[in-house]
């Protein structure tokens, strides 16, 4: 590493750990909202071109395969969450070994996720698109696309991975460009697959396919030119017990997060098909895209929170970790009011973009508001899933993600929707939020009690790190 890039990893080191948390959060975080807002028009664009190219029963059937095909970003946001935060707190605590050793545990790692992903995926697709809720054109569509994204799974995974590692060390304005450039690959050949080829909602997939391949590469071209802060060997494959069960540990809860959210995609999709029509799935699948969108700027900002909390509890600057996680909290309920008010006062043209001539009955329009009314405050949630894996806690996080996919979505997307039909699936996950976000705020306002009594009790001799 040249004397360049170590003085710029001080400089970056140094800026976090002393600088304005004001000014940390606006130089870190907007590059990395760009980076989110980026990432979420990927699946935007497909809901877009499907929609309006290809037609209502395309856009079923990838709206059902959607969520399955999200299970190979679980997987890089397993590994990229994990490595990040073991990255951020190792830069903190100033523990060379762990930033040599990372990125060869992070290529086993994705090489092993994949290959696992790649058969079951391959050997069960038809029977996991029926389990959707996928019913006759829709399911046959839905195969389709979700086949075709598995053959790229290995690009989806590691291009994620790699980017969270390049954000853990706090470099925002790359990892957005790195993204912004998959992105526009990945419009442009959607345009000529879709629209130019007419290859409907394959032409979807291999768009997206071909985008996470140009993603990957550039991470690959970033690490392989030294360009990172840290010693890593791209050519290096190797597993450290220590380093990679930190990896597993602390990107679990991002894991449940995204398993969790395909079991409730499971039990919505499934109800809407037993209750509703192939309307009402495509139109749920576009409501839940534009919610998504929405919430994009939420995981900037929890992208730039990640290296500010990690690098600052490594150097036991607790009451710092603290007012980090407010500061990006209140900021991201702020950014998210503006576009939560417009979706809100004119929700039939914003749904329009995607769904193309479509006459919005008075319903529709009140499950959208509905659906959307709870979105601002959803950013005390997501800080919180970052705050907690990044002060070297799991558990707490993946407890958030299972209660709301699993211990409260289950049973209420079962029961509420035979009783009031497809109403039920926009009022309970309303209601479901609204209890989890009261949960959270008091494990966080819990965490904050035990930061500060340790930045009573910590004393500079008893310093001590371990993974």
């Amino acid at each position: 590493m040249d004397t360049t890039l170590v003085e710029e990893k001080e400089k970056q080191k140094h800026f976090i750990l002393s600088g304005n948390l004001w000014k940390v959060m606006a130089d870190l975080s907007w590059p990395a909202i760009v980076a989110m807002v980026l990432y979420g028009m990927n699946s935007v664009m497909d809901a877009f071109f499907v929609g309006r190219y290809v037609g209502e029963a395309a856009l079923a059937g990838v709206s059902v395969a959607y969520p399955l095909s999200q299970i190979s970003v679980a997987f890089g946001s397993l590994i990229g969450v994990g490595a990040g935060s073991v990255l951020s707190i190792a830069l903190g605590a100033k523990d060379r070994k762990t930033q040599e050793h990372l990125l060869g545990n992070v290529n086993l790692l994705s090489i092993i996720v994949t290959a696992v992903y790649m058969l079951l995926g391959l050997a069960f697709s038809t029977q996991l698109i029926a389990m959707m809720g996928g019913r006759g054109e829709a399911l046959i569509l839905g195969d389709q696309y979700f086949r075709i994204t598995i053959y790229g799974a290995f690009f989806w995974v590691y291009g994620l991975a790699g980017n969270m590692i390049i954000r853990a060390e706090g470099k925002m304005k790359t990892a957005a460009v790195m993204m912004g450039f998959g992105l526009a690959v990945d419009v442009i050949f959607k345009y000529l697959f879709i629209v130019v080829f007419q290859w409907g909602v394959e032409g979807a997939a291999w768009a997206t396919n071909i985008g996470m391949l140009v993603y990957t590469l550039v991470s690959w071209l970033y690490f392989s030119k030294g360009w990172a802060t840290f010693h890593s060997k791209l050519a290096s494959l190797r597993w450290d017990q220590k380093i990679g069960t930190s990896v597993l540990r602390l990107g679990a809860s991002s894991l449940i997060m995204s398993v969790m959210s395909l079991v409730q995609a499971i039990f919505v999709f499934n109800a809407l098909s037993k209750y509703g029509t192939t309307w009402d799935v495509a139109f749920y699948g576009v409501v839940y895209r534009i919610f998504t969108f929405l919430l994009t700027p939420i995981f900037g900002l929890m992208r730039a929170l990640q290296p500010v909390i990690g690098i600052n509890y490594g150097a036991r600057q607790y009451e710092r970790v603290i007012s980090s996680y407010k500061i990006f909290a209140v900021t991201a309920l702020v950014l998210t009011l503006p576009f939560w008010f417009l979706s809100i006062a004119i929700p039939g043209p914003i749904l329009g973009l995607m769904m193309k001539d479509a006459a919005f009955s008075g319903a529709d329009l009140l499950y959208f508001r509905v659906y959307m009314a709870i979105l601002p405050v959803l950013s005390f949630i997501f800080m919180a899933m970052t705050l907690f894996p990044s002060v070297d806690k799991g558990k707490p996080a993946a407890m958030i993600g299972i209660a709301r996919q699993l211990v409260f979505y289950v049973p209420v997307m079962i029961f509420l929707p035979k009783a009031i039909g497809v109403a039920g699936v926009y009022y309970g996950s309303l209601a479901i939020d609204a209890v989890i976000i009261l949960w959270t705020l008091f494990m966080v306002r819990k965490e904050f009690s035990q930061l500060r009594q340790k930045a009573r009790s910590d004393k500079p001799e008893s310093i001590a790190y371990s993974l």
